[in-house]
């Protein structure tokens, strides 16, 4: 087999094997996954919002997964690794998830929009840009693109600052597809900076650890991806669409 045909091997298996992560642990908050090849097997990055979920009661999660890697997918004696995400409304892939979510749950594609936008921009986000398509009012498709802050859109500075994902969502109405790119400010490298070099404070390491009781653990905060999208539901309902601001200038 050629060196061509590997390659379009490799990546449709990749895609196959994203396909199934993004159902399998979606409570998890998945975002994306980094394979590697050794000698000795494979080596699977998994990126979630809560590596809880995915590793399961005494590691059973994780044996499961590697099972259907190693059979379903033939990856040879997967390693996998659980990393969290530090700012899950960063990432297209979990926030293109939870707006999906809304949709089928019959949140108006607008509010979803503006809620999304809001979340996004409040996290620290230079920019970013969501495009919404199919059919969202009738029996016509059509298609709506919303954006906020600075979003490069080509050259050398688009492609290292912008990272995107699309998904799409079944309605009553039909097929709906999200796509969101997003703009990270810590990717953006300015031309011609002259930064100081600064001295690195020096790390004091204790034998001291900190040990967290029952009374500080927050029980309130939401376990997985559908109890996060069920308390944004609540605050979404609150978010103005421009056809309410319309109305209200009348």
């Amino acid at each position: 087999m050629s060196s061509v045909k590997n390659v379009i091997q490799d990546s449709y298996k990749l895609m196959l094997l994203k396909d199934y992560l993004r159902t399998a642990i979606k409570e998890a908050g998945f975002s994306e996954v980094d394979i590697q090849k050794t000698p000795t097997g494979t080596r699977v990055g998994l990126h979630v919002t809560r590596p809880g979920i995915v590793i399961g009661r005494k590691g059973s999660g994780i044996r499961d997964l590697t099972k259907v890697l190693e059979k379903d997918f033939g990856l040879k004696s997967p390693q996998i690794s659980v990393i969290e995400i530090p700012r899950p409304e960063l990432e297209p892939s979990v926030m293109c998830n939870r707006m999906s979510q809304h949709l089928a749950r019959g949140t108006a594609f607008r509010r979803a929009v503006m809620w999304t936008l809001q979340t996004i921009m409040e996290a620290g986000a230079m920019g970013v840009q969501i495009t919404i398509s199919g059919k969202l009012r009738g029996e016509r498709s059509s298609f709506e693109k919303h954006s906020k802050g600075i979003l490069p859109r080509a050259g050398y500075q688009a492609g290292i600052v912008v990272s995107e994902d699309i998904v799409h969502v079944e309605t009553k109405m039909g097929l709906i597809g999200i796509r969101i790119r997003i703009a990270k400010k810590e990717r953006f490298v300015p031309e011609f900076e002259m930064k100081a070099r600064k001295a690195e404070p020096k790390k004091v390491v204790t034998e001291e650890k900190e040990v967290l009781d029952e009374s500080q653990i927050d029980h309130t905060k939401p376990r997985t991806e559908s109890e996060e999208v069920e308390l944004e539901e609540k605050l979404i309902e609150k978010v103005e669409t421009f056809e309410e601001v319309e109305e209200e200038l009348k």
